[in-house]
């Protein structure tokens, strides 16, 4: 394989990305200036440097705690657990949130292996445990996989002590089954978080 082809291979890989979208981008890259190339190129070998985990909330970031965990404008009695960052960008972008965040890494899929010690339950245990949470709200994508890790995580949260306990609400199914937050629209967003019900 030529340096091409490597590259070609490399962004094959990508998520959405088949092998002839690679082919184009390597084109589109090699007829770019020099000085873009070489910019790109260093901003991916210093992503992973650059771009770690929120300790308090998992999200990714360049300061830790990040700017939301970090914000005194903040509700800080509501956390939103979500399945990936893309997802708290997804409800930032729609301006009705203003409380917490908390990213799981993962959902909860038996057959693949994943269970509720590989994705990070037991920081949002402790978290509920030495804070002042109201409510936890649950946000994860309406599939089979995001309804039994909504199912384990209001388990586990009703199962505290009465005085850590808060109050655990899932988003209206205003979205769609089997759809992602990603690609869900402002309004519909909007009125799912308005339509929480508890479990």
């Amino acid at each position: 394989m030529n340096a091409f082809d490597d590259l070609a291979a490399n962004f094959s890989r990508l998520p959405g990305i088949g092998k002839k979208s690679a082919v184009r981008m390597v084109n589109w890259l090699l007829k770019q200036d020099s000085l873009y190339v070489k910019k790109f190129a260093q901003n991916l070998s210093q992503l992973q440097d650059r771009i770690k985990p929120c300790s308090v909330c998992g999200m990714w970031t360049e300061e830790d705690p990040c700017s939301i965990c970090s914000s005194p404008l903040r509700e800080k009695s509501q956390i939103c657990v979500v399945e990936q960052s893309q997802d708290v960008s997804t409800i930032e972008s729609y301006g009705e949130f203003k409380g917490q965040y908390h990213v799981l890494g993962g959902l909860i899929k038996p057959l693949d292996g994943i269970g509720p010690a590989q994705i990070a339950i037991q920081p949002l245990l402790q978290r509920i445990k030495e804070g002042e949470i109201g409510e936890v709200i649950i946000a994860t994508n309406p599939t089979l996989e995001g309804d039994s890790t909504a199912h384990y995580l209001n388990k586990v949260i009703t199962e505290l002590p009465l005085s850590q306990k808060p109050k655990v609400t899932r988003l209206a199914t205003g979205i769609p089954v089997g759809g992602d937050l990603e690609y869900v629209d402002k309004r519909t967003l909007t009125l799912s978080f308005r339509g929480r019900s508890e479990f």
